[in-house]
């Protein structure tokens, strides 16, 4: 793939950041706390108008809905020839959401904000935000596979957009709903779209290898 070092270089990029706060959430959380709190009230001048639609919102990653989700979509590739997307798709979503961000919760056991009363349920740590991990990884993986597999340009910016603001949305709702710091939905974020970046190219390889074995086949 001739873009891969442009790939490569943005995942670096955004992994750089990703270990940057790494480190001062887990060596001088206190700097962060002007940063959060500041972002954290100004969602919240949203309340109570936007309750039902961030309770909403916030739903679509939570684990039920990934689980239900992400077998459909693995049975839609799988079976309509898009094999490598459901590799992709499942690899990304095992490694990334069910093993990495994980043992980083418990590694760096940050505790839930206090700021606000939570409006939903958590019993997990904070840090990175799994909701925000696992929506970027799940339907940042569709944005990418998106561009692969629709060929009507219209249909697939529009899909995009509208998953790209699903991802930045459920973000935003860890917020509102008080159980996530900003800097747990900016890690969450950076660590998803960091794995995506570094392994598209691959992905990308794979498919076209995979679709000239069965165009041969033909």
């Amino acid at each position: 793939m001739k873009n891969k070092p442009y790939y490569h270089l943005a995942g670096s990029f955004t992994l750089l950041l990703f270990a940057a706060l790494c480190y001062i959430v887990r060596f001088y959380p206190t700097t962060l706390q002007g940063f959060d709190t500041a972002i954290i009230n100004t969602v919240h001048r949203l309340a109570p108008s936007m309750d039902n639609f961030f309770l909403w919102i916030t739903k679509f990653a939570d684990p039920l809905t990934i689980v239900i989700l992400a077998v459909v979509f693995l049975g839609l590739f799988w079976f309509n020839k898009e094999k490598p997307t459901a590799v992709w798709l499942a690899a990304n979503l095992v490694i990334i959401s069910g093993v990495v961000n994980q043992l980083l919760k418990l590694f760096f056991q940050r505790e839930r904000p206090t700021i606000l009363t939570h409006m939903v349920t958590e019993h997990s740590y904070s840090f990175p935000s799994g909701h925000s991990v696992t929506s970027m990884i799940l339907y940042g993986t569709l944005i990418f596979a998106a561009g692969v597999i629709i060929s009507n340009k219209t249909i697939q910016y529009v899909i995009q957009v509208l998953l790209g603001l699903l991802i930045f949305g459920i973000g935003l709702s860890r917020i509102y709903v008080g159980v996530h710091f900003p800097t747990d939905v900016l890690g969450g974020f950076l660590l998803g779209i960091s794995w995506l970046l570094f392994t598209y190219p691959y992905y990308r390889h794979q498919k076209f290898v995979y679709d000239m074995k069965m165009i041969g086949r033909k």
